[in-house]
């Protein structure tokens, strides 16, 4: 039997160091100018360490300020670039997961909802404040101080992998993203679910907290280097999935995985990070999954002239695709499940036309209220239903004038029978969680002063 092909490291990090010191630098943005700082073949593999998603701007404890004010101008922190030894444009990068994990040494996560006027969330008109939740991590488990009770096994992947844009299809997402955004307040504003909390409706390109690899960082060149001002002036941000994958914050791109990448620029240029040891779909917390420092082991391929021949376009551009992928045999095993159901009928009663947005709304609410009779607080129920292996589904999309949505909770999570019964909820969680207080009332990490406003800041910025 042939021994075990170990995987060379190509990008190390060090989650103590700022993301701007590591040798070499991440980025936090898409561009084709940003020059890769790896090279891998075809058939080797690799591995690829990477920091938590905010470049380490959240600590391990019981205060949630600091996501309320974290500098959202700075992530996603990825590493990467990595240069694919003979991809061209065109041809169709075959990605497979080989092994995933927490850095060793640090063995935590945490999950946060955003601030109303700092992030905000898909729920925010409910839940406005900011919390957070840290969690152990121990071994394929994982459990929270902040919210008891509740133990499960993460299915750790990356929430962003993605391979570089071509100078056109950078144009191109900006010039969409810039056109939504202009709409907003307007007659024209473009909003699938008016019920939902209005945010920014695209994250345009801004050079403040950019990091663009080896070309530098904004605390050195921003007004300074008219070369890195240039780039940074169109550099997109990081937070949307798009044509070339990025972050889709799919939960089931774990161990065995392959992802099918589009290639847009020669080299590939493939990058990673926002690693999950966990998440619920949708991560509907928005700062939802069990976000960590990780490293991944990979092994590439090219194929051909891939692109045109396996993802046809869809749209008014050869490079109008997405990725597809295959899911790994390794997931955790649930034979039992709670399902709530959502329809396109909003909080006042009012009847709207097969909006899935808000079914899937709607099927969320539904759920933290109903777990909320067991003792747990509705932050926490919501913050939960972010990171664990919840399951959400568009289970009916034709039948006017309502979409269904569906999300399903594994049962076994829990150390106590949540499923309705002759038996009070209350008395049930007496026999099994007692949640204790940490900092507050409900045992949730929170807001240390809910009155005073957010104030988006990184220290180590200056």
């Amino acid at each position: 039997m042939g021994s075990m092909k170990a995987a060379k490291t190509v990008l190390k990090v060090d989650p103590a160091k700022k993301p701007w010191e590591q040798s070499p630098p991440l980025h936090n943005r898409w561009h084709p100018a940003i020059p890769p700082v790896a090279e891998v073949a075809p058939g080797e593999v690799f591995k690829v360490e990477c920091v938590d998603w905010t470049g380490g701007q959240i600590a391990n404890d019981d205060s949630a300020e600091d996501v309320k004010h974290v500098d959202l101008t700075q992530v996603h922190y990825l590493s990467g670039p990595i240069a694919v030894t003979g991809a061209e444009a065109g041809d169709l990068l075959r990605v497979e997961l080989l092994n995933l994990g927490p850095l060793e040494g640090d063995e935590w996560g945490f999950t946060g909802t955003f601030h109303k006027d700092n992030g905000g969330g898909f729920l925010t008109d409910h839940y406005p404040q900011a919390t957070k939740a840290c969690w152990d991590l121990e071994g394929i488990y994982c459990s929270s101080r902040h919210i008891p009770g509740v133990r499960f096994a993460g299915l750790i992947h990356p929430g962003l992998i993605g391979t570089a844009p071509s100078a056109e299809l950078l144009a191109a997402w900006n010039a969409r993203e810039a056109k939504l955004q202009s709409e907003l307040g307007t007659a024209k504003q473009k909003t699938l679910c008016s019920c939902l909390a209005t945010r920014p409706l695209a994250c345009l390109p801004e050079p403040k907290g950019a990091l663009l690899g080896t070309l530098g960082h904004c605390l050195d060149k921003a007004g300074i280097d008219d070369a890195w001002d240039a780039v940074a002036s169109e550099a997109a941000r990081t937070v949307p999935g798009r044509e070339n994958g990025g972050n889709c914050d799919i939960k089931n791109l774990s161990r065995g995985c392959v992802v099918y990448l589009p290639v847009f620029v020669d080299g590939a240029n493939l990058s990673m990070g926002d690693m999950h040891f966990s998440q619920g779909d949708g991560e509907v917390s928005f700062c939802g999954a069990i976000e960590m420092s990780g490293f991944l082991e990979l092994k590439v391929d090219v194929i051909k002239r891939g692109t045109s021949t396996y993802l046809p376009s869809v749209g008014p551009k050869p490079w109008s695709v997405n990725p597809i992928f295959e899911i790994g045999p390794l997931e955790p095993r649930y034979s039992e499940w709670l399902v709530f159901e959502g329809v396109s009928v909003d909080e006042a009663g009012e009847q709207h036309f097969l909006d899935a947005s808000l079914a899937y709304k709607r099927c969320v609410l539904n759920c933290i209220k109903y777990l909320a009779k067991f003792g747990y607080s509705e932050e926490q129920a919501y913050l939960l239903l972010s990171c664990c292996p919840c399951e959400g589904r568009i289970s009916g999309i034709v039948d006017v004038p309502n979409a269904v949505a569906t999300l399903a909770i594994p049962l076994a999570i829990f150390d106590r029978d949540i499923r309705p019964s002759h038996v009070d909820p209350l008395d049930r969680a007496h026999m099994g969680v007692s949640l204790r207080a940490i900092k507050t009332p409900t045992g949730l990490a929170e807001e240390d002063d809910a009155t005073v406003a957010p104030d988006p800041k990184d220290p180590r910025l200056g």
